[in-house]
């Protein structure tokens, strides 16, 4: 069976490496971006499952990139991850397949991911 591949796309490099080393202990191969533009040619190159997207970035927003990502490929599974719990109201993030409010205990958020992605088998 081939691994899953998980996108993380996070501004903030110690969330990025915990993320990394906790989905790569599930069994996913996890690719990293710090910014929009490295999101979407991650995107392009590698084709990745499933992408876990911050909402708040310096260069680009979670919720614009959404928009992006869907453009290139339009049913990749998109996962909100934010610190902020106000976004997930917000019309913008509707286009995801689910909000996850950032915590330390990353039990719930891989629950999440493998619950979308055996949808998708």
């Amino acid at each position: 069976m081939t691994k899953k591949t998980i996108l993380v796309v996070d501004d903030e490099e110690h969330i990025r490496l915990l993320y990394k080393e906790e989905f790569e202990e599930e069994g996913y191969k996890v690719l990293l971006a710090s910014s929009g533009d490295e999101a979407l040619s991650q995107v392009e190159k590698n084709q990745p499952d499933i992408v876990t997207l911050d909402i708040k970035m310096p260069d680009v927003d979670g919720i614009t990139l959404a928009r992006k990502i869907k453009e290139i490929k339009n049913d990749m599974p998109l996962i909100f991850v934010s610190a902020y719990e106000d976004y997930k109201h917000d019309f913008g993030t509707w286009a995801s397949d689910a909000y996850f409010v950032k915590s330390a205990n990353l039990t719930e958020l891989k629950s999440l991911i493998s619950d979308i992605l055996k949808g998708r088998d």
